[in-house]
């Protein structure tokens, strides 16, 4: 018996990854479903059940392929919808979760659709993405007329972490800014909810353009920057998996978790990559039991989220202003990277940059829409030109 539990460095591993995904980005979830106009108990219905179904979907198919299938919430997509989606209602919000979803899941059961969404240019993407971020960075040190001591220490600890122990930069980051906002005593009184966790469904309302203005761009985000980085990871780890399980299963767990507030679920990358490493299961084939390990670590974070979430909406908007900024720095310089690859397609990609990022809202959609079409239409146009010659 003892021969079949897991070693020391798998609960290890499982538990950082855990801690990494969860602590590292919650204040821009919450930051995202307050800007959608989230109560804290919605919020708390929310988190809840994106980690319900990392849990129980990463469990099943890690299971089920005998692969340490790690799954997150869509990093990239709460950040659009903190960016893009204001003025939104609640169950017009559950609408584009919906949408967004069923789009994946339309992905990973139609061959011909998953093969042109690999077709999708990596810089327009990229671009997009890099343009919906690049506001939270900025805002992090616009902060700083505010409160200089905040955002120096948080760029501080983030910097001196990132080169020793990059790892846990963005968990020393968030301990630093909450330990601060404690000292201060800057933390507001808990609002009132559960303690332990809730699930709240709502019914929703399918508004087409806000379908078109927030959720194909989050479908996009999503599937672009999370899925298909996943499926890379598990790759590089010596597994061959099939998309088309991964992409519905997770597609499917985001299905069942939006009506009651989950914006996105997808393979994880960066907590992937630390749990299919060798140092995490010394044996290839038994490397999937991380993955049960991950989902049961995130159980538990499901059990007590409304009261992590409640811990979240006390603190002042700055703080959680600021610690999204320092969160979304990486996922910046990575969609940065990734724009310019491509030397004959960086006058698109700055464009579907400069489009995303100018917060362009036209005919009722927003810019991550528009910098879509422009970032698509320069490219035709520029390829067009090119085949002329």
């Amino acid at each position: 018996m003892l021969r079949s539990m897991p070693p020391v460095p798998a609960w290890s591993s499982a538990l950082i990854a855990a801690l990494v995904g969860f602590g590292g980005t919650i204040a821009l979830v919450v930051q995202a479903m307050r800007n959608l106009g989230a109560t804290a108990a919605q919020t708390g219905s929310a988190v809840t059940a994106l980690c319900l179904g990392i849990a129980l979907a990463g469990a099943a198919l890690s299971w089920r392929l005998r692969m340490p299938v790690v799954l997150a919430w869509s990093t990239p997509g709460a950040a659009l919808l903190a960016a893009t989606a204001s003025g939104l209602s609640w169950p017009v919000a559950i609408g584009i979760f919906l949408s967004a979803a069923s789009m994946m899941i339309l992905l990973g059961v139609v061959p011909l659709l998953g093969r042109l969404a690999e077709r999708i240019p990596s810089p327009i993407s990229s671009a997009m993405l890099a343009g919906v971020l690049l506001p939270f960075c900025l805002k992090l040190f616009a902060l700083g007329a505010a409160d200089p001591l905040l955002v120096a220490l948080l760029v501080a600890v983030f910097v001196a972490a990132r080169a020793r122990l990059p790892l846990y930069a963005l968990l020393l980051a968030l301990a630093v800014g909450m330990a601060l906002t404690l000292l201060r005593g800057d933390v507001g009184a808990l609002a009132p909810g559960a303690t332990f966790g809730a699930l709240a469904p709502v019914t929703p309302a399918f508004d087409v353009r806000a379908i078109l203005s927030v959720g194909v761009p989050l479908f996009l985000v999503t599937l672009v920057s999370q899925n298909l980085p996943g499926l890379v990871v598990l790759r590089s780890a010596g597994y061959e998996p099939q998309s088309r399980p991964l992409i519905v299963g997770s597609g499917m767990a985001w299905l069942a978790a939006a009506p009651f507030g989950g914006h996105g679920l997808n393979l994880a990358a960066i907590t992937a990559a630390i749990c299919t490493a060798k140092e995490a299961h010394p044996d290839h084939a038994r490397r999937w039991t991380v993955g049960m390990l991950y989902a049961g670590f995130y159980l538990l974070l499901a059990i007590f989220s409304p009261l992590l979430v409640r811990v979240f909406l006390a603190l002042p908007p700055t703080v959680i202003a600021a610690l999204a900024g320092v969160a979304l720095i990486p996922a910046l310089l990575g969609a940065m990277e990734a724009m310019f690859t491509a030397k004959a397609d960086r006058d698109p990609a700055i464009l579907t940059f400069l489009a995303t990022g100018s917060g362009l809202t036209l005919f009722g959609l927003g810019s991550a829409f528009w910098g879509l079409v422009v970032g698509f239409l320069a490219l035709a146009a520029g390829r067009w030109l090119a085949a002329r010659r």
